[in-house]
């Protein structure tokens, strides 16, 4: 019997993993996701939020600097830095994020090797652009694609 249920191709299923890793965020002004990806295989996830053990936005409040939390990690580097912590290699991988990344860790994101940045939404800062060419690094909108 033939069934007729498509599966969702490779870079929709990775995204739709960002969205559900965005549930964790603990900062209520924007929720973002990011998965950490190498050969089909997830490295490593991280969500937007505070400093381990430090109070949540959720809890206490934001503390905000030029209209942006900066109590949180984002979510691209708490991905990275839960790779470091756990000793895995992100060298040669592709990042997914429900929304794109801020310069800082666009710059972050390319000096740890990650050489595709998958989003969802872009957000603030057309800099990447312009760093992602210098850098070899390809920048992938994939907002317009349809997702199940």
């Amino acid at each position: 019997m033939q069934r007729d249920v498509k599966r969702v191709d490779w870079d929709n299923y990775f995204m739709n993993i960002a969205d559900q890793v965005a549930t964790r965020s603990t900062c209520d002004r924007k929720h973002v996701g990011a998965v950490i990806v190498r050969n089909r295989t997830i490295l490593s996830t991280g969500y937007n939020g505070s400093v381990r053990g430090a109070p949540h936005c959720d809890d206490v409040g934001h503390d905000m600097e030029h209209d942006h939390c900066v109590r949180t990690v984002h979510a691209e580097a708490n991905a990275i830095a839960q790779a470091a912590r756990n000793g895995v290699n992100i060298d040669n991988s592709e990042i997914f994020i429900t929304a794109s990344p801020c310069l800082t860790c666009f710059k972050l994101a390319a000096n740890s090797g990650i050489r595709a940045v998958h989003y969802m939404e872009f957000y603030r800062d057309e800099r990447i652009t312009v760093y992602a060419n210098q850098a070899g690094i390809r920048l992938d909108y994939m907002g317009g694609r349809a997702r199940k």
